[in-house]
């Protein structure tokens, strides 16, 4: 006789919240009647760092609309990955130019963020001119740096011929 388990998978999580959402995912099926069971990675035929919460068969069509009925977490805007790192280090393009003077453009893009201490990459190749050349900065930074290029471009070549003087 097949060791079936009785149990149907009706929610799963591998977030770094994954055991407190699957907690609370039981805890409004149980105010709604239906017995569930929370299982963790230990059990067998669940996948490696993830929780999950089980609920017999006859019950899965009630608590699969009492799950997709969940409030969802609020995304915190400094969110930490699980790295550790801040979304706010994310690179974002701040330009992107395709063309003759793309490359040259994005350099001195690139020379205008550096003198003022905005780190910044350039993304590109002169190799394969169908791609456009980007040129990135921290995310955190992204007003500072378009408030400067702006800057830069009002007052033009003349203030740099002048300055130079």
């Amino acid at each position: 006789m097949p060791d079936q388990d009785p149990f149907i998978t009706v929610f799963r999580s591998a977030d770094r919240s994954a055991e407190r959402d699957a907690s609370d995912t039981r805890e409004r099926l149980a105010k709604a009647g239906i017995d569930a069971v929370l299982v963790g990675d230990d059990a067998p035929g669940v996948v490696e760092g993830s929780w999950e919460v089980r609920v017999l068969e006859a019950d899965r069509a009630r608590a699969e609309v009492i799950v997709a009925a969940a409030p969802q977490p609020e995304e915190d805007e400094e969110e930490v990955t699980p790295q550790g790192q801040s979304h706010d280090l994310d690179f974002v393009a701040i330009f992107k130019s395709q063309g003759i003077e793309a490359e040259m453009e994005a350099i001195s893009i690139q020379s205008v963020l550096e003198a003022n201490g905005i780190p910044c990459t350039v993304v590109g190749s002169a190799q394969i001119p169908s791609l456009p050349f980007e040129v990135r900065v921290p995310k955190s930074r992204l007003e500072e740096a378009s408030s400067l290029l702006e800057e830069a471009r009002e007052t033009g070549p003349a203030a740099a011929d002048s300055e130079g003087a």
